[in-house]
C-alpha cells in the first residue's frame, strides 16, 4: 500500500533537506517523506563537493544563485554552530596573472558589492599579508566571508534537523513519476503525495522528462578531480582561485583547503559519458551515453560557448604534471611538492540548452500541475541551499 504525505521530495541531498525542513518549519503539521535511492547520505554531489562556503560575487545579480547565496552561506555557519561542526574561516584571494584580467577582478568586485558581499580589492604589496605563497599581478580580490567546512557533518546535520522537526526519510527509494488525469504521481506506487518535489541531482532531470517537464535540455556531466597534499608540504592559509575565464563557465583550477588540513588542487571539468561514472567501468546506462552526447552535440553547434576553448583549458589537467603546471601561475611554491594524492572525483550535473547550446549557468526550477522540478542545482547548490530550500517551499505553498 502507498504511503500517504502531504509532500514527497525525491533526493535527499542537501537541497532537499533544506527544503523539507522549510516545508516543516512553515506548515509544521504537514507529513513529509523524502525518498533516497541510495542507501545512505551524500553519495553524489552533496557529499563529494569542495566544502567551500561561497561569498556570492561570481554570480550575476539578477540570478538565483547571487539571490541565495550569500544568505546561504550565514545559514550554513548557523547550523554548523548549533551542531558543532567545524567552520573554518579560511577567506579567499582572487588573484589575476596579467593585465588582461584586471578589468575582470573589478567587474567580479562590482559584481560582488551589488550581491551584498563583503569584499576588497587589494594592491600586490599586501598580498603577503594575507597569503604569502600565492602571487598576483598588480591587484588581488580579498573575499573574508568565504569559508570551509565539512561536506559530510553538513548533510548529516540537514538530515537530523529534518528529522526533528517531523520528517521522514525512506532510503533504496527508486521513484518514477507518471502523469494521468492532470495529475502527477508515483509509477511504483509507493508514495500516495499531494505535491511531489524532485530534487534527484543528477536523475532530476530524466525523472522530469517522464511527465514533459524540461524536454529542452539535456543533462551533461562533467567529472572534476583534485589532487591533494598534507598542509605541511605546502603551508597555505587562504584559498587561492584565479579570474574566471572570460567563456570557459568553471571557475578554473585553483587551491583549496579542506577541513582535515589537506590542500587541493583542481579540479578538472571534464565532460563525461555517465551521470555517476566515478570510475570508468561504472555509473553509466545507454541512456546516459545518449544523454551527454547530445549535450555535446548541443555544445558544439550552438554559439553561447565556445566548446573548443573548454576543450583546449579543460581537457589537458586530466594529467597531473600539467595540473600541477597550471597551479604554478598561482601559487609557485606548489611545485616543491611531490606527493600529491587523488582525491574521490565529484560529478557536476550540469543542463544544456539544446536549442542554443547553453551551458545553463542559473539554478533551474519548473512546476508543472501538482509537481516541483530541479533541474540544475550546480555549484554553489551546497552553500545556497537554505534559501534555495524556502523558495522551493513558497512555491509549493502556492500550489497546495
Amino acid at each position: 500500500m502507498a504511503q500517504k504525505c502531504d509532500v514527497l521530495i525525491l533526493g535527499a541531498g542537501v537541497v532537499g533537506l533544506a527544503t523539507g525542513i522549510a516545508i516543516l518549519e512553515s506548515s509544521p503539521a504537514k507529513k513529509v517523506i523524502i525518498a533516497e535511492k541510495e542507501k545512505t547520505l551524500g553519495c553524489h554531489a552533496s557529499g563529494r563537493n569542495s566544502g567551500v562556503m561561497h561569498a556570492g560575487f561570481y554570480y550575476s545579480p539578477d540570478s538565483l544563485k547571487a539571490k541565495f547565496c550569500r544568505d546561504g552561506n550565514q545559514n550554513l555557519r548557523k547550523l554548523a554552530k548549533k551542531y558543532n561542526i567545524p567552520v573554518q574561516e579560511v577567506g579567499k584571494v582572487v588573484v589575476t596573472r596579467d593585465e588582461s584580467e584586471l578589468s575582470r577582478l573589478t567587474t567580479l568586485f562590482e559584481r560582488g558589492l551589488v550581491n551584498g558581499v563583503d569584499l576588497e580589492i587589494l594592491d600586490q604589496s599586501k598580498l603577503s599579508k594575507f597569503e604569502p605563497l600565492a602571487t598576483t599581478f598588480e591587484k588581488f580580490l580579498w573575499s573574508p566571508t568565504t569559508a570551509i567546512s565539512s561536506p559530510s557533518e553538513i548533510i548529516s546535520a540537514m538530515a537530523q534537523e529534518f528529522i526533528s522537526l517531523g520528517g521522514k526519510i525512506d532510503f533504496n527509494q527508486k521513484v518514477s513519476l507518471a502523469l494521468s488525469n492532470d495529475e502527477i504521481y508515483d509509477a511504483t506506487n509507493s508514495y500516495s503525495a499531494m505535491h511531489t518535489i524532485n530534487s534527484a541531482g543528477a536523475q532530476a532531470d530524466r525523472i522530469s522528462r517522464s511527465i514533459g517537464v524540461g524536454s529542452e535540455y539535456a543533462m551533461l556531466p562533467f567529472m572534476g578531480v583534485y589532487i591533494a597534499t598534507d598542509e605541511t608540504n605546502l603551508p597555505l592559509q587562504r584559498l587561492v582561485y584565479p579570474v574566471p575565464h572570460p567563456i570557459n563557465p568553471f571557475l578554473g583550477v585553483h587551491f583549496t583547503l579542506t577541513i582535515d588540513h589537506k590542500v587541493k588542487i583542481g579540479p578538472t571539468a571534464i565532460p563525461i559519458l555517465g551521470r555517476e561514472q566515478y570510475s570508468l567501468l561504472a555509473g553509466w546506462s545507454g541512456s546516459d551515453i545518449a544523454q551527454s552526447l547530445m549535450g555535446i552535440k548541443s555544445l558544439i553547434l550552438g554559439d553561447a560557448h565556445n566548446f573548443g576553448t573548454i576543450v583546449k583549458t579543460e581537457w589537458p589537467k586530466v594529467f597531473q604534471r600539467l595540473l600541477v603546471r597550471e597551479s604554478l601561475k598561482l601559487v609557485p611554491a606548489a611545485s616543491q611538492v611531490k606527493n600529491w594524492s587523488k582525491k574521490p572525483p565529484g560529478i557536476r550535473a550540469q543542463l544544456v540548452h539544446k536549442p542554443t547550446g547553453r551551458l545553463e549557468q542559473d539554478f533551474v526550477v519548473e512546476t508543472k500541475l501538482n509537481s516541483t522540478h530541479v533541474l540544475n542545482a550546480v555549484s554553489p547548490g551546497w552553500t545556497s541551499a537554505f534559501p534555495f530550500g524556502r523558495h522551493i517551499e513558497n512555491i509549493v505553498r502556492q500550489c497546495l
